[in-house]
């Protein structure tokens, strides 16, 4: 078995959700070759066919990132770090391509293979705060592939994070959790 998960990340929240649903994938499927792969370096022949493509980011607004809320979100954090007199440091190529473009631009309708693919979002834990797992769903199911489980958030404390107490435990059982036909 083949899976990638494919992730947005401004400050590394969204990467480590990625990791660990990785791990969780590899825990269930000791054979399976597992890859976490930043969008910005999602191009289609590095995705290649797989049997199962997991798709997520951070999110903004409401929904899935656009450029706008991400370069928002980066000098919101750059301010608020100048303020407080400390660094900041967002994800290497957190200035890229968010997971929207990828859809719009790069993804290719399913390859030939299960086309089972799972969605995730980090979010805040805040009445209206809106989630982008489900839109990423419904661009995953507009380019072919089949959901094998519901959208998943997971919750972050802050909007550079960290990400709340568990969160990443829950990360890994869903990855573990996820079965291809």
């Amino acid at each position: 078995m083949r899976a990638v998960i494919v992730y947005e990340s401004l400050f590394g929240n969204t990467r480590e959700i990625a990791d660990a649903i990785g791990e969780g994938v590899k825990e269930a499927h000791p054979d399976a070759e597992v890859e976490c792969v930043a969008v910005a370096d999602a191009l289609p022949e590095r995705i290649g066919p797989t049997d199962l493509l997991v798709v997520g980011g951070p999110t903004h607004m409401r929904g899935m990132t656009t450029g706008m809320s991400r370069k928002m979100g980066l000098k919101s954090e750059e301010k608020e770090a100048e303020k407080e007199e400390r660094a900041f440091v967002p994800e290497e190529g957190a200035e890229g391509p968010g997971v929207r473009d990828w859809f719009h631009d790069t993804l290719p309708k399913a390859h030939t293979g299960t086309h089972a693919a799972a969605a995730f979002d980090t979010r805040a834990d805040m009445r209206l705060a809106g989630a982008a797992a489900g839109g990423i769903a419904r661009r995953l199911r507009s380019h072919g592939y089949e959901l094998v489980t519901e959208p998943e958030g997971f919750i972050i404390e802050d909007t550079e994070g960290p990400l709340r107490e568990g969160e990443r435990d829950r990360a890994r059982a869903w990855g573990a959790a996820l079965q291809v036909a």
